[in-house]
């Protein structure tokens, strides 16, 4: 991949989606082995497999099938629409012209608000449906490389990775004998809006000699975003959450926490003798778990060896432009417990002895964010709905959440969480159809004791979810492109 060497899938005319995933994964494979085998190695002549057709077909798929299809960008124009109007293969073959080119320019996104909780509004970028196209393609070429160099210690928006893997590495960490019980619990001031482009293009040309491809990825940065209110704002810094490159582009910024502390880690606490001749010594001993923007330290030792890292994290995080948001940076020890990605951890008692153990929790706010979704589907607003229509949303809501939160000490929170929905829904039931005994609620609308059926619907709620433990697979998760690459 370095100097002149031309690099292509071998497709030429349209594929199908089947031959090129095919062609795609084969390419991936090869871009992951070279990354791997040289850490060094800088890829060139890149930007083809950008509008390779099969790499088009593939991003087409990818974004046709992502729930946001619905979603029209500044342009009004949806996936639908487009397959309807001028046919998906016009379509690909107008983008990969304009890339092939130069003449390709992304659009400003479309800026909309969604609620966070507490009153206040996370800001969403809508593409338009040829810049995430574009966006899948670059992200199908750039993530195999990257992931040869991303750490095991960050979980967020990878590929086989999830969050459920975080938690269960914290769990890990902090139970005994490992037993690290002070964390810095961490996150980041608007990364997404606050990230430096000049830092995120430098570690992108670490890996990227290809101008052209370079040059694209800025452009994304650089296309600015159009607000509610019909501003073009042009942002110097930020990369819109809602881009499918978006993500990736954190990561590669952000991997330099994890270098940072990765580094200190195999250097410095490596050894198990290192570690405990660090202890004896008043030093104490860390480890970085990281989600996107959100991240945990684990620290083993006193409080001032844990609040002592925040300005290593500081420092990390400034030549990137960022900051740690003072307000959600806090020391906390496992007995105090702490909330991250959703999950209540805590280190208690168990009931009936005198051994302690770390359970993890859904939170409080993950409790109250479903119980406001139960109470959203069962306002009055919804009574010209069917019965059976809000059971199958109540429990298709509450399967998924539930799903997960499987992996923690959740049992007794589904069935609090049930007996909350089903309140809800007997009362909707009694506003409904003016009913007022609860005899009559039974007979007409349970089929067996009070689980309510309507239809051959039945309401099934979160505790039909088994809880389960999880299996931490430490650093051993592979990549999708670990298996052995084809020669060539």
């Amino acid at each position: 991949m370095d100097g002149d060497t031309p690099v292509n899938t071998g497709v030429g005319a349209w594929p199908d989606v089947d031959l090129a995933w095919v062609s795609v994964r084969r390419m991936q494979l090869k871009l992951h082995r070279w990354a791997s085998e040289d850490s060094a190695r800088r890829f060139d002549d890149l930007f083809n497999l950008v509008y390779d057709p099969a790499f088009l077909v593939h991003a087409w798929e990818r974004v046709a099938g992502n729930v946001g299809a619905r979603t029209a960008g500044v342009d009004g124009v949806t996936v639908a629409q487009i397959d309807t109007r001028i046919g998906v293969r016009v379509f690909l073959d107008q983008v990969r012209d304009s890339l092939k080119s130069g003449e390709y320019r992304p659009s400003p996104v479309r800026q909309v608000k969604i609620p966070k909780g507490g009153g206040k509004f996370r800001s969403l970028g809508i593409p338009t449906v040829a810049d995430r196209v574009v966006q899948a393609a670059c992200k199908a070429v750039l993530e195999p490389i990257f992931e040869a160099d991303f750490l095991p210690c960050s979980y967020g928006f990878r590929p086989n990775r999830r969050a459920q893997d975080a938690i269960a590495e914290i769990h890990h960490f902090t139970s005994r004998p490992i037993s690290y019980h002070w964390v810095l619990e961490a996150d980041i001031a608007a990364c997404f809006d606050e990230i430096d482009h000049v830092a995120v293009m430098d570690r992108v040309r670490r890996r990227i000699s290809d101008k052209r491809l370079c040059a694209l990825v800025k452009a994304f940065l650089k296309a600015g975003i159009l607000t509610e209110f019909g501003d073009r704002d042009q942002r110097l810094t930020g990369t819109p959450q809602g881009g499918i490159l978006s993500p990736l582009l954190a990561n590669i910024a952000l991997s330099a926490l994890d270098e940072h502390f990765t580094q200190q880690w195999h250097t410095e606490m490596g050894d198990p003798n290192q570690r405990r001749r660090r202890i004896r010594n008043g030093l104490g001993n860390w480890r970085l778990i990281r989600y996107a923007d959100d991240f945990v330290l684990l620290v083993s030792g006193d409080r001032h060896h844990a609040e002592a890292l925040r300005g290593q994290v500081s420092a990390v995080l400034a030549p990137l432009g960022l900051r740690l948001a003072s307000e959600k940076t806090s020391v906390v020890h496992i007995d105090e417990g702490f909330d991250f990605l959703g999950f209540h951890i805590r280190r208690m008692r168990k009931r009936g002895t005198e051994q302690y153990h770390v359970y993890t929790t859904p939170s409080r706010k993950s409790v109250q964010n479903v119980r406001d979704m139960v109470r959203r589907k069962t306002y009055r607003s919804t009574l010209h709905e069917d019965l059976d229509g809000l059971l199958v949303s109540l429990n298709r809501s509450l399967r998924g959440w539930a799903n997960y939160f499987r992996h923690g000490v959740s049992k007794a929170t589904f069935s609090a969480v049930d007996h909350h929905a089903w309140q809800r829904v007997a009362g909707w039931i009694r506003r409904k159809h003016r009913i007022t005994s609860r005899r009559q609620l039974r007979d007409q609308f349970c089929d067996r004791g009070w689980r309510f059926a309507h239809n051959g619907v039945v309401f099934t709620g979160a505790a039909s979810v088994a809880v389960t433990r999880y299996r931490y697979r430490g650093a051993n998760i592979p990549t999708p492109w670990t298996l052995t690459a084809p020669s060539g």
